[in-house]
């Protein structure tokens, strides 16, 4: 880094044009603050977002991804895991104090931070008050890399538990094809039927991936 021109140093350009004026591999290297053998930290940021898949990747990435990257060392990982927990944090709170209607958007990065760079399939229920403000948000099931087993018994149980007025339901495609099947059609109504029997209303499902997520709601599909 201190090869490069003062001008062109990230640093000095974040706290003279704002970080908005960094590129993605700058922001990461000023967290990296150091590079490895044959390669600065500007090329090691560069490598890390291209292995992990950008840094929409980076930022959903599980502990054991950023293992495996070459150059991650134990502090790294700690400093970048510490830093991807407090951003889901902030979107949670966020969640939590205002209505999901309010940001849809927020909605799906939040759940993309949270199930979108898993390798497995995830079935997760975000349980809402009466102001659609986020309760908690729940991994209920766990499947293999194609599919998961989920019981609307267990959800409906869960529910009243938490005493949810409105659920989001979200599960992740690790395939990354965000086009939900039939089976999650189906799944839905299953769940939308036995959540009614409550007084429940299901707002919308989001099929997640690692680079977005698809609403059944903005899709005409609940």
């Amino acid at each position: 880094m201190k090869d490069l021109p003062a001008a062109l140093r990230p640093r000095e350009k974040l706290l003279t044009h704002g970080a908005a004026a960094l590129a993605d591999a700058e922001l990461l290297a000023l967290l990296l603050r150091t590079g490895m053998k044959g390669l600065g930290v500007l090329q090691l940021a560069e490598k890390v977002l291209t292995d992990l898949g950008g840094l929409a990747g980076l930022l959903a990435a599980q502990p054991a991804q950023l293992t495996r990257v070459k150059g991650l060392g134990p502090a790294k990982r700690a400093e970048l895991m510490a830093v991807m927990e407090m951003a889901r944090r902030s979107l949670s709170g966020t969640l939590q104090s205002q209505p999901v209607f309010s940001s849809p958007q927020l909605v799906k990065d939040y759940l993309q931070m949270r199930l979108g760079a898993l390798p497995h399939e995830v079935f997760a229920v975000l349980f809402l008050d009466a102001q659609h403000r986020l309760i908690a948000c729940e991994e209920l099931f766990r499947g293999t890399l194609t599919q998961t087993s989920v019981y609307p018994r267990e959800v409906v149980k869960r529910t009243l538990e938490l005493n949810a007025a409105s659920v989001i339901l979200a599960h992740n495609h690790p395939s990354g094809l965000l086009e939900p099947s039939r089976a999650d059609e189906l799944l839905t109504q299953t769940l939308k039927s036995s959540l009614q029997l409550v007084d429940v209303r299901v707002l919308d499902h989001l099929v997640v991936g690692r680079c977005g997520a698809l609403s059944f709601a903005e899709k005409g599909l609940i």
